[in-house]
């Protein structure tokens, strides 16, 4: 009889009971799910699988051996203007030589002297060098990045050092 008293107590009692159960079946569910795709697990980042490595920059190569051929670089009279670039200590690479529009480009490079500097990717357009909207730093005297473009056909990119203005040899990567 005490029940038939105070509806709104009884009422109140039974909301927060029916509140409870469901938080918990809802808790449970999101741990199941979590736990069966993976999520926030230590050896799936690791690993490089999964979503993760969508978010890891490429590993810088060796770069001291490969150099960008006349073919990769234009005519030979740009190739000849950009050639004293390289001297001021900044190298860059692209390893693919033609992608897909808004494929990845990965551009790698060292700057050796060049530690902690921010580097402006810029690429060649309408005559004139103009900035691309991505930067990276150099760490250890080496630099990987990389960048996205559907502007179809031959596409020259360099990296300059937005402190001192020394400027890297050009790279040529196709797109298209």
């Amino acid at each position: 009889m005490d029940t038939e008293n105070r509806p709104v107590l009884t009422g109140l009692v039974a909301l927060v009971g029916v509140a409870v159960v469901i938080g918990l079946l809802g808790g449970l569910a999101v741990l199941v799910g979590v736990r069966a795709t993976g999520i926030g697990e230590d050896s799936g980042a690791s690993s490089g699988g999964g979503a993760s490595a969508t978010f890891n920059l490429p590993r810088p190569t060796d770069t001291s051996s490969i150099a960008p051929s006349p073919a990769d670089t234009g005519s030979p009279t740009e190739t000849g203007s950009e050639t004293p670039s390289p001297a001021q200590g900044i190298s860059l690479t692209a390893p693919q030589q033609s992608v897909s529009p808004m494929q990845q480009i990965d551009l790698t490079g060292t700057y050796q002297g060049g530690e902690g500097a921010i580097l402006q990717v810029q690429r060649f357009e309408d005559g004139a060098w103009s900035d691309f909207p991505v930067t990276v730093s150099v760490s250890g005297g080496t630099f990987s990045t990389y960048l996205l473009t559907g502007r179809t056909g031959p596409n020259r990119f360099r990296v300059i050092d937005t402190d001192t203005d020394a400027a890297s040899n050009e790279v040529t990567v196709t797109v298209g």
